[in-house]
């Protein structure tokens, strides 16, 4: 069985409670979700869903660059959204960062996200060692 690493950031929000913002397991990388929050002041990003969902990927960039890696190898992401009707803005600002071979990804609804937020995505990725 692969031995178990924590992955850390300076440039992701902390985590909020006990849990890692992602582990690494061999080549795997389970990196907890994101939600939109400013690591600088620790708030919600201002401007809806499009600006949260878009600092939720450049936070999920920032830990997948600390295990060596970056949003190409993400393999597959879920998307838990305050409001389904969020979806199509959420879609746009995801397309974005992951225009080309895009990973698998399911999108819920979920009663509520931490700190109010309005998305939150988290990713499974392969990065080699």
């Amino acid at each position: 069985m692969p031995s178990k690493e924590i992955i850390q950031s300076d440039q992701a929000p902390k985590p909020i409670g006990p849990y890692s913002i992602a582990v690494r397991a061999g080549d795997l990388v389970f990196c907890s979700g994101q939600t939109g929050i400013d690591p600088q002041t620790g708030e919600l990003v201002a401007g809806g869903v499009a600006a949260q969902t878009r600092q939720v990927l450049v936070n999920l960039q920032a830990v997948l660059e600390a295990a060596g890696g970056s949003l190409q190898n993400v393999v597959k992401t879920t998307v838990f959204l305050q409001d389904m009707k969020d979806f199509a803005v959420m879609n746009g600002v995801y397309a974005e960062f992951f225009s080309v071979d895009p990973p698998a990804r399911s999108t819920v609804q979920v009663a509520a996200l931490p700190k109010a937020g309005l998305v939150e995505i988290e990713a499974i990725a392969v990065i080699p060692r």
